[in-house]
């Protein structure tokens, strides 16, 4: 029964995505952009369902499974640096889509001000596949876990699965696909963890019951201030907070989350797109969080426990067959919503900031999305274990490469091409420097990377070496806007 449940949704999202084919235009700006036509609830189920990834269902599972209630500040901090980045940049990104005609987040950042910087443009490309295509190996990660631990099958079974299921859709109806199935499977996710919550807290004698048994697991695990920190205090709490706040704002360096608002079908409708948005995310990620609290007391830690498999195990300990499988359906959902989308979004960087133009056909966009599948199935076969440590890498580096150039672009400031560069290039070797050396526990390295991406513009204005005359603004805007 469990296998049936499980396949029975997945059969739907499957049949949802190749529906999106009927709608299809066949040609690049449908495939890659769904003609910017998108409705304001399914931008917003969309963008939601794609952050929401396996980092959450397995990542955020494990990691509060291990720290406690404290990891609602990781919640609070992400939420808020989300909506910064919403209210300062995502109605100007889609204006600039329109106005530039591009069809990839690497045409927005060389093209925003009418120029044509090329080689950023490369440089973008080439980030996003290794960067988005080690993301989209996270979420096959995922998804091979949850079936090992629910089924017995090998690792590799479950993301060859989620592998072969994501290319049939992104083949079928390209971003359109992505973001029909996506809003379907937003709603199979929140049933699906508000359902474990449900069952979970019955299960331990109702809520008076379920937080008397939390204060007993240790004197520290209810304790809203975050453990071991390697600053102290207040200070050390405040360090904590602002590194997952701007974890949150690199969402601005994501380009397959901000993809999604590119296909909006009017600016104009931005604040109807935070409205669906920030709720299902608040309480997903509220939801989210519950259900580890209650995997803590039912799923016992013993040697060699793997926390980011609590919650299929908890899907196995609690429910009723149909019920687990409609649970397994939703982190599948989870990582397929993620996966699909940081494909397309290496498939336009491909075939649009990386390949001469006259390479860039129908044709090989969809070569493309094969191309980056098996990529990305092969890192996750073979690649490192952690789903959590994937995935915060990879958003650590993009946020930081692309981040820091999109906030000054729309503070309406212009930047010369070799300063967007070293921007670039600076955040991404402090972003990894700063991890190597293990500072990561003073704050997340996003921080430092994005902060220091900026500073890299600071100087550049300050020294004269960003100086935007007359002169140099002709020199670099494009005689003719034409679309890609």
């Amino acid at each position: 029964m469990v296998v049936f449940s499980f396949c029975l949704f997945l059969f739907l999202f499957i049949g949802i995505g190749l529906l999106s084919a009927l709608s299809a235009k066949g040609n690049k700006a449908d495939y890659l952009l769904a003609g910017s036509s998108v409705k304001p609830w399914l931008v917003a189920l969309s963008a939601v369902a794609t952050n929401n990834s396996g980092y959450m269902f397995i990542g955020m599972i494990g990691f509060t499974y291990t720290t406690g209630i404290s990891s609602v500040w990781v919640m609070i901090g992400w939420i808020f640096g989300d909506l910064m980045a919403s209210l300062y940049i995502h109605k100007k990104l889609r204006d600039v889509t329109e106005q530039q005609h591009v069809l990839s987040f690497g045409g927005i950042l060389a093209r925003w001000h009418g120029t044509e910087f090329r080689k950023l443009r490369f440089l973008c490309g080439i980030i996003t596949v290794v960067f988005l295509g080690t993301y989209a190996a996270a979420q096959f990660k995922a998804g091979s876990k949850a079936l090992h631990v629910l089924f017995g099958w090998d690792y590799s079974t479950g993301a060859i699965i989620g592998a072969v299921m994501v290319f049939l859709y992104c083949m079928a109806g390209g971003i359109r696909a992505s973001i029909w199935t996506d809003a379907a499977q937003s709603f199979v996710m929140i049933v699906a963890m508000v359902t474990l919550f449900v069952f979970g807290v019955d299960r331990v004698g109702g809520f008076s019951s379920f937080t008397q048994q939390l204060d007993a697991v240790s004197t520290t695990y209810l304790n809203l201030a975050p453990q071991d920190m390697a600053v102290p205090g207040v200070t050390g709490i405040l360090l904590f907070i602002v590194g997952w706040i701007f974890a949150g704002f690199g969402v601005v360096g994501q380009p397959h989350i901000m993809i999604r608002f590119m296909t909006m079908d009017d600016s104009k409708n931005i604040n109807k797109v935070r409205l669906y948005y920030y709720s299902w995310f608040t309480a997903f990620y509220a939801v989210t969080i519950g259900v580890a609290l209650v995997a803590r007391l039912l799923i016992p830690a013993g040697d060699n426990f793997d926390t980011e498999l609590a919650l299929p195990m908890l899907a196995n300990e609690l429910l009723p067959s149909f019920l687990v499988g409609l649970v397994l359906a939703g982190l599948f959902a989870a990582t397929m919503s993620t996966a699909d989308s940081q494909i397309l979004s290496c498939s336009s960087a491909i075939t649009r900031d990386i390949l001469p133009k006259e390479k860039t056909t129908y044709f090989m966009t969809k070569f493309a999305t094969v191309f980056v599948t098996v990529v990305g199935l092969v890192i996750a076969l073979y690649g490192p274990e952690s789903v959590f440590a994937l995935v915060l890498i990879s958003w650590s580096l993009l946020a930081a490469a692309f981040g820091p150039i999109l906030l000054i672009y729309a503070l309406g400031v212009r930047i010369k091409e070799p300063v967007a560069i070293a921007m670039l290039l600076v955040g991404v070797a402090v972003t990894i420097v700063w991890r190597q050396l293990g500072w990561g526990e003073f704050m997340y390295e996003i921080a430092p990377g994005m902060t220091s991406g900026i500073l890299v513009f600071v100087i550049a204005k300050l020294t004269g070496l960003n100086q935007v005359d007359a002169e140099y603004i002709k020199a670099t805007t494009r005689v003719q806007v034409h679309p890609e």
